[in-house]
């Protein structure tokens, strides 16, 4: 009998032990110390945090990460692909564009998600271990140097002193990006295959006309394509505009439904904070303050911010679609940075966060170099977002 007695002991105290340890795997904090206890509600798979470093290439990141789970939700296996390859053929039609405009087109480091499925559809991708794009000394990306070499060429080649563009200036341009990011190869061998970077595309089955851009404004009509109007939509790709609530419940639905989202956004608000792992929009905006700045990594979105509020949960303002709309027509919301929505949490008061993926690496947060952004700060900040259409609602893609 006491044996009995102390078998069950022990099992029921091991199945408490189990339930301690599945509720602490579940329960996240922003920071070490921080009192944000967050709940996974869903976690979606995703590669690795990668590190953009000295670049504005977080779009092709993002993107790409995006891509990389998609991948994975649909049984295609675990890759990584190569921003910089993407970046690289971004860069050349960019710079076509930029000479037919006679230079008032954006060329510059940045772009879009349309960039994605652009470069995919007409010149294939590659694995990273094909394509580092790292042949200028340095182990970390850094662009700055060769941003501007190659904007001179182009500006030069604008000028047109002899009358007429020549037949060489794509060749020239083309041979600073093969001396900066390495020449891309006729092909390339990747788990035991051979590849060109068109048949590598074709392997992984990815259609890119799946994917679809959402965005809320009222300066254009709902339910209906347009421009957005930000410099790094070079291409002048479209959107699909849908009211703010709704714009939101497809997000929330979709990663749900386990599809992550490529989230374009404003991080250059004072209640986002990359150190302490939140994105939020406190009711009282004064208690919050910088300190420092970071301009090395994050162009400022990374400084060390003090305030209560980054320390525990606090009300946040209501955000309407005016608001919204008052903020980007005032450049108060602006196409600052591209990254990954992998999963949402709940906070100890009910509140939604997303899990948002960065591509700043995974030494400057305790968070592995991921963050939490509020539904206020989401609904406030987003550009627009790259989803795949299945999430879709039936009636809305419809409407697409």
């Amino acid at each position: 009998m006491n044996k009995l007695i102390l078998v069950s002991a022990l099992l029921l105290s091991s199945l408490f032990l189990f339930q301690f340890q599945l509720q602490a795997q579940d329960t996240l904090r922003n920071k070490k110390g921080g009192n944000y206890l967050f709940t996974i509600k869903k976690d979606i798979e995703a590669n690795e945090v990668q590190n953009q470093n000295r670049t504005g290439t977080c779009w092709s990141f993002s993107a790409l990460s995006f891509i990389e789970s998609e991948l994975i939700r649909m049984g295609k296996g675990t890759h990584k692909l190569s921003e910089m390859y993407v970046v690289r053929k971004a860069y050349e039609d960019k710079a076509e564009n930029y000479v037919r405009m006679h230079g008032t087109a954006n060329f510059s480091q940045g772009g879009a998600f349309h960039d994605i499925p652009h470069v995919i559809k007409k010149y294939g991708i590659m694995p990273q271990e094909a394509y580092k794009g790292l042949n200028y000394g340095l182990e970390n990306h850094n662009h700055s140097e060769m941003e501007a070499v190659l904007k001179n060429i182009l500006d030069a080649v604008i000028k047109n002193k002899q009358g007429q563009l020549t037949t060489s200036w794509k060749a020239a341009f083309n041979a600073v990006l093969d001396a900066y990011l390495g020449p891309v190869p006729e092909s390339f061998s990747y788990q035991g295959k051979e590849y060109t970077t068109t048949s590598f595309a074709t392997s992984l089955d990815l259609n890119m006309d799946d994917y679809v851009v959402i965005t809320s404004f009222t300066h254009h009509p709902f339910y209906e394509h347009f421009v957005i109007e930000v410099p790094d939509n070079w291409i002048w790709a479209r959107a699909f505009n849908v009211p703010l609530d709704e714009m939101m419940q497809i997000q929330k639905d979709a990663v749900m439904n386990g599809y992550s989202i490529g989230w374009a956004a404003d991080v250059s608000e004072k209640g986002f904070s990359f150190r302490d792992g939140l994105a939020i929009v406190p009711e009282d905006e004064s208690k919050l303050k910088s300190s420092g700045k970071d301009n090395k990594y994050f162009n400022n979105a990374g400084a060390k911010k003090e305030g209560t509020q980054f320390d525990n949960p606090g009300p946040e303002k209501t955000i309407t679609q005016s608001m919204r709309q008052e903020a980007f027509d005032n450049y108060l919301t602006t196409d600052d940075h591209g990254m990954h929505f992998t999963g949402m949490v709940t906070d100890q008061n009910g509140s939604e966060y997303f899990i948002v993926k960065n591509s700043w690496g995974t030494d400057h947060n305790d968070c592995d170099g991921c963050f939490y952004a509020s539904m206020p700060y989401v609904a406030l900040k987003t550009i627009s977002f790259m989803v795949h259409k299945d999430a879709l609602p039936k009636d809305l893609r419809k409407k697409l």
